[in-house]
């Protein structure tokens, strides 16, 4: 029997743990030694954006800001305590499918939410290429009536405006772990960080659901937060669970 701490994770939480901090590592020293910036590459760019590749749905997963350590540990801390009892039950294969089904679904949900925000803004830009009516573009640029932009300029504006978003971390993912350990142990007691007092998990998502909720319809300035995508990869983890326990294989 191992009794050495990475002996007693389980295969999949285990490896991911050393994916994600390689690629912190990674995404913290490549950039000053070899000029790459992995989380431009890698990291999630909204649908529009000249850097968008589909790929970028999986990878963001597996990169974190690197301005701290929070946002690492935080994401690893949850994934080792609650990803752990759920692999323990589900197995290998089918905890990967959920971990990617939830990463991926979050992804989704953030696309859709920056829609939102850009499609507007990418129409603008097209309408005025096509009609050269400045108007459009004021409300997203410091233009005037008198402004003119060749098309190479309007693009290369387009550009810098839909480039701009970008979301990295496997908190999606996670969010999801955090629903399934709810619906696997209803009653098992948490105690968070910062609010020691046992909570039965059901409670405990619950709220942490809709203070996500909360925080995403209210927007608040300086909050960069992905709140969408964690409840993005609730919701499709939810979806998933239900599926699976209609079909009798939760178990």
């Amino acid at each position: 029997m191992n009794n050495s701490f990475l002996g007693g994770i389980p295969p999949v939480v285990k490896n991911l743990l050393i994916i994600n901090i390689l690629f912190w590592l990674a995404s913290l020293t490549l950039p000053g030694v070899i000029g790459i910036d992995v989380v431009d590459w890698l990291g999630l760019h909204y649908w529009q954006s000249d850097k968008f590749v589909v790929s970028q749905l999986v990878t963001y997963m597996f990169l974190h800001d690197t301005s701290s350590l929070f946002h690492l540990f935080f994401n690893m801390f949850a994934l080792y305590m609650f990803g752990k009892n759920i692999e323990y039950i589900w197995g290998t294969k089918k905890f990967l499918l959920f971990y990617f089904v939830t990463g991926i679904g979050a992804a989704i949900v953030q696309q859709i939410t920056w829609s939102f925000d850009f499609v507007p803004i990418a129409n603008a830009f097209g309408e005025y290429v096509n009609n050269r009516d400045i108007s459009v573009l004021m409300p997203y640029l410091n233009v005037n009536e008198s402004t003119v932009l060749s098309t190479t300029e309007v693009l290369q504006l387009k550009n810098m405006v839909l480039n701009q978003p970008i979301t990295v971390g496997a908190s999606g993912a996670v969010f999801g772990i955090l629903l399934a350990f709810a619906m696997l142990f209803p009653d098992a007691r948490i105690m968070l960080l910062f609010l020691p007092v046992p909570i039965k998990a059901r409670y405990f998502v619950i709220f942490y659901g809709a203070m996500e909720l909360f925080l995403g319809v209210s927007n608040f300035q300086g909050d960069s937060i992905a709140h969408f995508a964690h409840l993005g990869g609730m919701l499709f983890g939810l979806v998933l669970i239900l599926l699976w326990r209609k079909k009798g294989t939760l178990y």
